[in-house]
C-alpha cells in the first residue's frame, strides 16, 4: 500500500493539445519560470517537418514571444558526443529552457542536455553505473518542456533518458528528479505519420514499460492500478495503430498507455528487461530499443514463470490482454505471442542485427555492470548464466 508519489510536470493529453502550447509557455514566461529563448530539440530526421509538427511548434513559439535555436541532431539511440555538442550550442546561444519535439530519442536527449548545459564537466560524470562517476548535479538544469511525437518511453513525463557511450559500450539510463518537465504536451494527432513498423516498436516499449513494473518486486497499489489500465489500451489499440496508422482512436489509446508508463515508473522501478536490452544496442547501435525488448520479452517472462516468481502478476495482465478467463501464467506468453503476431513483429531476429550465440554472457555481464539496480527489480534472483540463458534461449 506505500508509496511516494511527486511529479510537478503539468501534463496536457488529447488530441489537438498542441494548439495550447504558446498560451502555457505565455503562463509560464510571465511567472518568470520560463525565459526569452529557446532550444528546440529535433530529430536529424524530417519527420516533424513533413508531418507539420515542426511549423506548428515554431508558429506557437512565436505567439508566445519566444526566440528560439534550433538544434537537430539528435539520432536513435542518442550518443554522449552529440548530447555535449547540444550542451555547448544551448550555451553558445544563451537558450533559457528546452523544447524538446519528437519521439523518445529526443525527448530523453532533453534530460542530458539540460543537465549538462548548466552544470561543469561531461555527462558521464553525473552518470550512476558502469564507468559514470555517478556525481551530483552542481546547478539546476535548463527548464524542459516536452512534446512527444511518438508513443513508446514515456519521457516526456519523468526525468530519465537512457543515453549510449560507444566508446565504452554502455547505454546507460541518466536522470536526476530536478530534472522533470515543467510542461508536456501528449497530442496523439502527432503519431499518426508514424510508420508502421515503428508504431509496434515504439508501442512494445511503452508495453514492456508497463508488464515490468507488474512483475517488478515494488509494484504497489498505485502503479499496478495505472499499469494495468495502459496494458489493456496498448494490447487492445496497438495492432490497430500498426495496420491504419491514421485511426485516431488508436492512436489516442496508445499514447495514453505510453504515457501513464512514464508515471507509473515513477513509483516503481522497471525489471532487468531493460537493461538486458540496453547492453543489446549497445553492442549493436542499429538495433531500435523496442525490437530488442520484443526479441528477449518472450524467454524473460518464461524465466519467472518457471520460477513462479509472480504468477497472480501474470495471469492479470493475461486477464487485459485478450483472455479474461486466464488462470495461469502461461496465459501470459499466448497473449503476448499473439499480440507480437498481430502486429507482424513476431519474427524479429537478433542475428539479422549481427549478433552471435557467443555474445551472452558478455551481454549478461554489461546489463548488470551499467543498470544493475533494475536487476535488484526482478521479482526473483538471476544471476548472470540464468540472464546470458534468456539471450540463448532468443537467439534466433
Amino acid at each position: 500500500m506505500n508509496f511516494n508519489f511527486n511529479n510537478p510536470t503539468n501534463l496536457v493529453f488529447g488530441s489537438g493539445s498542441l494548439n495550447v502550447l504558446g498560451k502555457e509557455i505565455s503562463v509560464r514566461r510571465e511567472n518568470g519560470s520560463l525565459g526569452e529563448k529557446a532550444l528546440l530539440l529535433v530529430s536529424n530526421g524530417k519527420s516533424s517537418k513533413i508531418n507539420g509538427a515542426y511549423d506548428r511548434v515554431m508558429e506557437q513559439l512565436g505567439t508566445a514571444g519566444v526566440e528560439v535555436a534550433v538544434f537537430d541532431k539528435i539520432m536513435e539511440n542518442p550518443l554522449k558526443s552529440v548530447i555535449m555538442e547540444g550542451a555547448a550550442f544551448a550555451k553558445e546561444n544563451s537558450c533559457d529552457f528546452i523544447v524538446a519535439l519528437g519521439g523518445g530519442a529526443v525527448l530523453d536527449s532533453s534530460t542530458a542536455i539540460s543537465a549538462i548545459a548548466t552544470n561543469p564537466g561531461d555527462l558521464w560524470d553525473y552518470v550512476n553505473g558502469g564507468t559514470g562517476k555517478g556525481k551530483p548535479l552542481v546547478n539546476p538544469g535548463l527548464p524542459v518542456v516536452t512534446i512527444a511525437t511518438s508513443s513508446g518511453t514515456g519521457s516526456e513525463v519523468n526525468c530519465w533518458g537512457v543515453i549510449s557511450n560507444p566508446d565504452t559500450n554502455e547505454k546507460i539510463g541518466f536522470g536526476y528528479p530536478e530534472l522533470v518537465p515543467v510542461l508536456a504536451i501528449t497530442d496523439p494527432e502527432l503519431m499518426k505519420t508514424v510508420p508502421p513498423k515503428y508504431t509496434a516498436y515504439q508501442g512494445f516499449d511503452a508495453l514492456f514499460h508497463n508488464t515490468e513494473v507488474m512483475m517488478s518486486n515494488g509494484v504497489n497499489i498505485l502503479s499496478e492500478t495505472i499499469a494495468i489500465s495502459a496494458i489493456e489500451s496498448i494490447a487492445r489499440y496497438l495492432p490497430r495503430a500498426v495496420k491504419d496508422g491514421n485511426d485516431l482512436e488508436a492512436r489516442e489509446h496508445v499514447a495514453y498507455g505510453s504515457t501513464i508508463a512514464g508515471i507509473t515508473m515513477q513509483l516503481t522501478s522497471i525489471t532487468a528487461q531493460h537493461s538486458m536490452e540496453h547492453a543489446m544496442s549497445a553492442y549493436h547501435h542499429n538495433l531500435p530499443h523496442g525490437a530488442g525488448l520484443i526479441m528477449i520479452s518472450k524467454a524473460f517472462a518464461e524465466f519467472f514463470i518457471e520460477k513462479h516468481a509472480c504468477d497472480g502478476q501474470f495471469i492479470k495482465m493475461a486477464k487485459v490482454m485478450g483472455i479474461p478467463g486466464a488462470d495461469k501464467p502461461e496465459d501470459f506468453i499466448t497473449a503476448l505471442v499473439k499480440l507480437q503476431k498481430d502486429c507482424g513483429v513476431d519474427n524479429l531476429k537478433m542475428s539479422d542485427y549481427g549478433f552471435k550465440p557467443e555474445e551472452s554472457m558478455t551481454l549478461a555481464v554489461n546489463a548488470r555492470e551499467t543498470m544493475g539496480g533494475l536487476f535488484l527489480a526482478n521479482p526473483c534472483d538471476m544471476s548472470d548464466e540464468e540472464c546470458a540463458g534468456i539471450f540463448d534461449k532468443s537467439y534466433k
